[in-house]
């Protein structure tokens, strides 16, 4: 599985620059039945929170102190993610195809599964791997991404008074320099998880994180620049200074 999960990377990638995903401001008809957008949030993210659990909890190492670790670094991302991050969104109206949720909730659900399955029963962490150079880095690496993700997406809440409508420049942060700092600090949570982890589960959702949100940061960057001709030129979409 986890092997088909990185061979997925590739045609997910191709596919995303070809096409960009038809939610938030790249939302278009044409796909099918729609659902209201907290409600696709939801069905997307929620096989991270359940699935993860229920197969870390039959796992041989589930009392274990590092997959404990582990398991509550998933859950910071994805509870927030799942219960508090759809009901901040500024979402009145707005809708999700049906089909977007739905491969999403696939893809989440696969991903749990093996990741869960490593952690909890195929890996094998002595509790000196708190205090191994990976296991801190990739914390180090994880939380500096969740720190940035958390920030970016507070910008992007705050663009809008309430019953305001439109769309304008994120400023601030990680925003003086890039378009999508929540992607970024997205991808720096998982290449920090694949790092802490030490696994190919762990590299395997890295690379597929990547191969889903750079294409959307770079869609991004040309909307923003496409819609506002004062876009600020010298930010570029994702790697600060580079892409």
């Amino acid at each position: 599985m986890v092997l088909a999960l990185l061979a997925l990377a590739v045609p997910t990638f191709a596919f995303l620059l070809w096409k960009t995903a038809p939610y938030g401001r790249h939302d278009r008809a044409g796909w099918g039945p729609t659902v209201p957008s907290r409600v696709g949030w939801i069905v997307m993210e929620l096989p991270a929170v359940v699935g993860f659990v229920a197969v870390f909890a039959h796992g041989r190492h589930r009392a274990a102190l590092v997959p404990l670790v582990l398991l509550a670094l998933w859950q910071l991302h994805y509870v927030h993610r799942t219960f508090i991050f759809p009901f901040r969104m500024r979402a009145t109206g707005k809708r999700m195809p049906l089909a977007v949720a739905l491969t999403g909730s696939l893809f989440n659900a696969a991903n749990a599964y093996v990741n869960a399955r490593w952690i909890s029963h195929l890996g094998d962490y002595a509790t000196s791997w708190l205090a191994d150079p990976r296991f801190l880095t990739g914390a180090v690496v994880f939380a500096a991404g969740l720190a940035m993700n958390l920030h970016a997406d507070t910008v992007l809440l705050r663009l809008r008074a309430p019953g305001e409508t439109g769309y304008k420049i994120p400023r601030g942060g990680m925003y003086r320099f890039v378009t999508s700092p929540n992607y970024l600090g997205e991808i720096l949570e998982w290449c920090g998880w694949a790092l802490l982890t030490w696994s190919l589960a762990g590299v395997a959702f890295a690379v597929y994180t990547i191969a889903n949100l750079a294409p959307r940061a770079l869609s991004n960057h040309a909307w923003y620049r496409e819609r506002f001709p004062s876009y600020p030129p010298e930010r570029r979409a994702l790697v600060p200074f580079l892409l």
